[in-house]
């Protein structure tokens, strides 16, 4: 069975798209990567160790701090405010990091090459994915096939999340036994923990288990006992 790669950015999607690649290829045969990118939350990267060494699975960090230099997004210039809204020249959210989904697949491709993985796995959702145009399946396919005959390697993008909305992901995540994972998980994007709460990722990210009738186990994490 080949082996596979997961992009692990320490947060809902990519976790519950660890566990995805592990019930998928099995035990043994995942490993992952998470990208120092200059993300104003570093808090990101201390989750992904957790949940990586949680799942058992292999765990590099790439440094490609690029994005930082470029600004232009709330997730990487302090200058931004998370709450930005929306910008009135590209209509796309103040979090949108412009080309961070291309540049890690295809950092992540590069990596996978030398160990001849040929399977990479990422949690991108068309459904639920605030109106970022790099997490539709047009895109995802179309890099597939720029990174197949850039590189003459045969590659495979996943996304199992791609179509499922965000209740959807959380009782995937349950099936898979990826809830205890969540708790380790960071979502929010003022990088508190607990979660703020009120930001957007926040906000979808608590509709989802809402909806899914299911407790948010981070916040349950966080959650004081009862007298």
């Amino acid at each position: 069975m080949n082996l596979a790669l997961v992009v692990l950015s320490g947060g809902q999607d990519s976790t519950t798209s660890l566990y995805w690649a592990l019930d998928r290829f099995g035990a043994g045969r995942v490993e992952a990567v998470t990208f120092d990118y200059g993300q104003r939350h570093r808090i990101e990267l201390t989750c992904a160790a957790r949940i990586a060494a949680r799942a058992g699975v292999p765990h590099a960090v790439l440094p490609i701090n690029t994005f930082a230099a470029l600004g232009g997004s709330a997730l990487t210039d302090p200058g931004i405010p998370v709450r930005a809204g929306v910008d009135a020249r590209t209509q796309l959210p103040a979090t949108f990091v412009p080309g961070r989904n291309l540049i890690f697949l295809t950092f992540a491709a590069a990596f996978a090459y030398p160990r001849g993985i040929h399977d990479l796995v990422a949690g991108m959702a068309q459904t639920d994915y605030s109106g970022y145009p790099d997490c539709r399946q047009a895109t995802i396919q179309a890099l597939e096939q720029a990174i197949r005959l850039g590189m003459d390697y045969e590659i495979t993008l996943h996304a199992p999340l791609m179509f499922k909305s965000k209740a959807e992901t959380v009782w995937m995540a349950r099936n898979l036994g990826a809830l205890p994972a969540l708790a380790d998980s960071h979502t929010c994007y003022n990088g508190l923990q607990p979660p703020c709460g009120e930001c957007p990722a926040c906000v979808l990210r608590a509709k989802g288990f809402a909806e899914a009738g299911i407790p948010d186990p981070l916040l349950e994490r966080f959650r004081e006992p009862a007298p």
